[in-house]
């Protein structure tokens, strides 16, 4: 807590709030707690920052993820199909994130991302309502794959990953938006936690800052998953858009100033 001071104390509080909004309604409130975290903890190695940002996460979207059960209740066998393999593929992922360069990565997410937008863009009815493509078992053996692969990559990398998450449910299964957000929550828990477990192990996390900005987190969670659930899928499906068009400027000038 010693390089903390109040004011980038209450920089990350702020920011840590705004992740668990954003988060709980579309994914990628990594776009602003993990960025706010490299900012507010500028000596600290990344790999730490990394491991304490799921921290702080996993608490507001387990938040997100229950209220979205209340309301929300999709086949638990597509649940486990899909969290079980993203909590494997996100520790194999996180073991591996002070290994390998990153770097190299953000070119094929940022054209990953790009395709996500301009998909959902010109499809304005896509997850509107629920149609499920595939019989049961073909479904479940998507989600099996998509979520060790994702569960991987946000172990490693991160950004992007409720985008992924999301075009998976919506475009391939044919979930509605606000069914696949309940959905990538719980997928969310489990990536978190599989990276958790990695750094804890490795002591790359800052426990008394992570618990705190979790508190943040899970109030602005709460506040998100109430709205997106008043709003369906026509307001999730928006702030989805919004967020991967942001990851898109995020991660596109984090690749040209890598060059």
């Amino acid at each position: 807590m010693g390089e903390l001071t109040v004011a980038s104390g209450l920089f990350l509080l702020v920011a840590a709030f705004f992740a668990g909004f954003v988060d709980s309604i579309a994914g990628g409130g990594g776009l602003i707690q993990l960025p706010a975290l490299l900012i507010g903890l500028p000596k600290t190695e990344t790999v730490t920052v990394l491991g304490t940002n799921k921290l702080a996460s996993v608490f507001g979207t387990t938040t997100a993820a229950a209220l979205y059960r209340r309301q929300i209740k999709p086949e638990p066998k597509m649940l486990v199909a899909m969290a079980l393999p993203a909590f494997i593929g996100s520790a194999i992922g996180a073991s591996l994130a002070s290994r390998i360069p990153t770097s190299s990565m953000r070119p094929i997410v940022l054209i990953l991302l790009i395709i996500v937008a301009v998909y959902t863009w010109l499809k304005p009815d896509l997850g509107k309502i629920e149609l499920l493509r595939h019989h049961s078992n073909r479904r479940v053996q998507i989600a099996i794959v998509a979520g060790l692969v994702i569960g991987f990559y946000d172990g490693i990398f991160g950004p992007g990953t409720g985008s992924f998450l999301m075009l998976v449910l919506v475009a391939s299964l044919g979930y509605a938006f606000i069914t696949a957000s309940a959905i990538a929550k719980v997928v969310n828990v489990s990536t978190n936690l599989g990276a958790i477990i990695i750094f804890g192990i490795h002591s790359a996390i800052l426990w008394q800052i992570g618990v705190i900005l979790a508190v943040a987190n899970i109030t602005g969670s709460v506040v998100g998953s109430r709205l997106a659930i008043r709003g369906g899928s026509v307001l999730v499906r928006k702030v989805f858009l919004i967020v991967t068009i942001a990851l898109i400027i995020k991660v596109g000038i984090d690749t040209f100033q890598s060059f």
